[in-house]
């Protein structure tokens, strides 16, 4: 009988490749512990306790009167700014307060109504819009601008800064700013020179009558 056939050439060692499915696992590992580490940077600092709250002032020019309104299905707290004289179309939207802008742009679609066509077709959500953050977990937020914010993010604003123009951008059926005051993740009473602005539920229509302190600081 024929014995084992060799061909000459030494038989390859053999190696131990580690398996792809545990490579995967590391990563997967890997990917998990990073996205955890990512939610807690953003989590973490929002379940800490509210500073106290800023000295707001109304969104507009000083002493101006203004109407602040809201009505039902707008959402508790929320707040539209009306003129009561002049018009309405580009009025100055000023920084509630001191802070740093996060958003700047664009909420929904724009839609499109403008001055030379008010009537013209409503967009989605709040159009363009600015969120400044005022630190302490404190937080303003304003909508329906008429054209693309005046700052940027990143951006550092004075109260009374001119962060836009008053419109009716996004979902909006006339022009006039709505605003949003928000304590963390909570949105609350909207709060100006340090007195209760009164509207905090949207189960009824309100109307009231402001006038705005937001002035130049006295040097």
């Amino acid at each position: 009988m024929l014995g084992p056939v060799t061909t000459g050439r030494p038989a390859r060692a053999r190696t131990h490749r580690r398996p792809r499915s545990r490579i995967l696992l590391v990563l997967l590992a890997l990917v998990a512990v990073a996205a955890v580490l990512g939610v807690a940077l953003v989590v973490v600092p929002m379940l800490r306790p509210a500073g106290p709250r800023p000295l707001f002032q109304m969104p507009v020019a000083c002493d101006e009167t203004w109407q602040l309104s809201t009505y039902p299905g707008h959402d508790d707290y929320d707040v539209d700014f009306f003129p009561i004289e002049g018009e309405a179309w580009g009025r100055p939207v000023l920084a509630s307060y001191a802070g740093t802008v996060t958003v700047a742009g664009i909420n929904g679609s724009l839609g499109g109504r403008t001055p030379e066509n008010p009537e013209g077709p409503r967009g989605r959500g709040g159009g363009y819009w600015v969120k400044i953050d005022h630190g302490g977990k404190w937080e303003t937020q304003y909508l329906h601008l008429l054209e693309p914010p005046l700052v940027a993010v990143g951006q550092k604003v004075a109260q009374g800064e001119q962060i836009g123009k008053l419109g009716s951008t996004g979902n909006s059926g006339a022009p006039h700013l709505h605003y949003e005051q928000r304590r963390g993740w909570e949105k609350v009473e909207t709060y100006f020179d340090g007195e209760p602005s009164g509207i905090t539920t949207d189960d009824r229509e309100q109307i009231l009558r402001r006038v705005s302190n937001n002035c130049p600081a006295v040097s």
